[in-house]
């Protein structure tokens, strides 16, 4: 392992037990959250079938700023895709307005980006979300310390299980990028889950054939949400796990 990986790693568990805002699991699990970050079309006319074939739902975290955009993800959401998602069940989570990293603007930046890609989508549909999922996976210990308390959840890329506490201001989750032959690892992670009776987040972007680098395919995605449906856990959206625990929007 790298010099910078090590300093990862360790930065990463420092950010974990630091400004923790914390809630018992309790026996709400297993659970098994599907989450889509920046939004790309796809995630949701291919991600949202998926889904919606095993009755379940899934978390999309929008970029206000991006609609209507292309880029290596393909196309992002427009209109027509909010309501449609939220007319059937899906839930939809704020990402900032302009895709800000933290570690790029001053934390009064940050936090002003991060008010107003919740207030597009309020202005969009109206609806509240307080769900927030933290662009590149960047957090730093200022922010997690200021923003944690004036969202509901804040969900890193910081792999892992929630549970049997649940930290509000630092939710983990894993990725799930490329295609059938990533079908172990994924395995591994929802029996690991069930077991455990803990809180297993999945993240990815884009949902076709030939995925980028930050997306999954089709197949990879059905054998997850397939397995996960098995495998006993439920399969709810951020907002419903965490309505399971007692815990309502900011």
């Amino acid at each position: 392992m790298s010099l910078r990986s090590q300093l990862g790693r360790i930065r990463s568990k420092i950010l974990c037990a630091l400004y923790r805002r914390t809630v018992p699991l309790g026996t709400a699990g297993p659970i098994v959250s599907f989450t889509f970050d920046d939004f790309p079309r796809t995630a949701y006319s291919v991600g949202g079938s998926i889904l919606e074939e095993f009755g379940a739902r899934g978390t999309y975290y929008i970029t206000g700023g991006l609609m209507n955009a292309s880029n290596e993800l393909g196309e992002l959401c427009c209109w027509d895709d909010l309501q449609s998602l939220i007319d059937k069940g899906h839930e939809l989570g704020s990402q900032t307005f302009r895709h800000s990293s933290c570690r790029a603007l001053s934390l009064a930046a940050f936090r002003e980006d991060v008010q107003k890609g919740m207030e597009a989508v309020e202005q969009i549909k109206g609806h509240n979300s307080t769900n927030f999922a933290y662009p590149y996976g960047h957090a730093t210990f200022r922010s997690k310390k200021i923003l944690g308390p004036r969202l509901t959840s804040s969900r890193s890329i910081i792999p892992g299980f929630n549970g049997p506490e649940i930290d509000l201001n630092l939710l983990r989750a894993n990725r799930l990028y490329g295609d059938i032959d990533q079908s172990g690892p994924v395995e591994d992670l929802i029996l690991q889950n069930a077991r455990q009776r803990s809180w297993l987040i999945f993240y990815t972007h884009d949902v076709r054939a030939n995925p980028s680098e930050y997306g999954c395919t089709p197949a990879l995605l059905e054998f997850a949400v397939s397995r996960a449906a098995r495998s006993g856990s439920r399969i709810l959206t951020v907002q419903k796990a965490l309505a399971e625990v007692g815990i309502r929007k900011a």
